[in-house]
């Protein structure tokens, strides 16, 4: 495996003024994404550039810029790109988190939670619930420790089993983003976020 090559948010913004600026794949969910995003980004969720990247890949010839919240969802995208062997890829190191605590500007649009505080939500409910919940019905502390043993799961997987299934309900789904959107963003830029 190789490591990831990253870009910082600065060295990314001046190749986004250069004559042949990267193409920036945005991985998170079509509902993060349209909360925040860099202009002249194309919206490739996880999921999506998972089931499809072999045809997804065939309209990236020019160097990817990977985006995600904090740069996990990106780390993976890069290892399928790579894997499909695209070679000039890299990963906007610290997320959009980085590139707005820079102070470089985004497109904005209706607010939604992000993911990743989705997650912290939901395990953090069911952990309380678990808890509470056991002074009555003492098996229910099961449900506490079958949510850490998850979260650590997902800390030594690098992946996270309720996020995945959070990024489905329509609250994250956003507009349409299904592979034939997303080609023919990727065909005719004009169309991209």
């Amino acid at each position: 495996m190789t490591t990831p090559i990253t870009i910082d948010s600065h060295n990314l913004r001046e190749r986004l003024s250069s004559a042949a600026p990267p193409r920036i794949l945005d991985v998170r969910t079509a509902g993060e994404f349209e909360t925040a995003h860099i202009a002249g980004a194309y919206n490739v969720p996880l999921d999506l550039l998972r089931e499809h990247r072999d045809e997804i890949i065939k309209h990236l010839d020019d160097e990817v810029v990977l985006v995600c919240r904090s740069g996990q969802r990106a780390a993976q995208a890069e290892e399928t790109l790579r894997a499909s062997g695209l070679g000039n890829v890299h990963i906007l190191d610290g997320g959009i988190t980085a590139w707005e605590a820079q102070g470089f500007g985004v497109n904005r649009g209706a607010q939604r939670w992000d993911l990743e505080r989705q997650v912290r939500l939901v395990a953090g409910s069911l952990v309380l619930a678990g808890v509470l919940g056991s002074i009555a019905v003492p098996k229910l502390k099961w449900l506490a420790a079958g949510v850490g043993g998850g979260l650590t799961v997902a800390a030594l997987s690098n992946t996270c089993a309720m996020g995945m299934l959070l990024s489905k309900l329509p609250y994250n789904r956003g507009a349409a983003c299904d592979a034939q959107s997303v080609v023919a963003q990727l065909v005719d830029p004009a169309k991209a976020g």
